[in-house]
């Protein structure tokens, strides 16, 4: 069987900022287990707790939000976890100009969904994905 699990942002924030080393060994090495036990075991991060780590790097960590957006993709293309809503989530952490990291995470998690955002901001609203109201 392909266990999938959702991973919160406690532990990612571990995987991006390595701090504090104990904790940051102490989850590798709980993954290693997982993977020795599941060895198709997948593991995913939704576009909230990208939302979140992005805001931790920032607020508890003074990260830049470039060098934020570069660690959590750095992450999410290492092959140790993936974000749950693919690609678009990846092209968002890449894109530089239009509205923000956060405001793309909240478009595309309606759009996999298949809705369209409502949003009274100009930036986001020029997203394929949302529409001002």
């Amino acid at each position: 069987m392909n266990h999938r699990y959702g991973i919160d942002t406690s532990v990612f924030v571990r995987l991006l900022t390595c701090d504090p080393d104990s904790d940051y060994r102490k989850t590798l090495r709980a993954f290693e287990k997982r993977l020795e036990a599941e060895p198709r075991a997948e593991f995913f991060i939704s576009n909230q707790v990208i939302g979140e780590a992005y805001i931790a790097l920032q607020h508890h960590y003074a990260v830049s939000k470039e060098d934020a957006k570069s660690a959590l993709h750095d992450v999410l293309t290492s092959g140790l976890c993936a974000p749950l809503n693919g690609a678009a989530v990846l092209t968002a952490l890449k894109t530089e100009t239009g509205c923000g990291l956060l405001d793309r995470l909240i478009a595309d998690d309606y759009a996999t969904r298949g809705m369209k955002a409502l949003t009274n901001d100009r930036k986001m609203a020029a997203l394929p994905e949302a529409e001002k109201l």
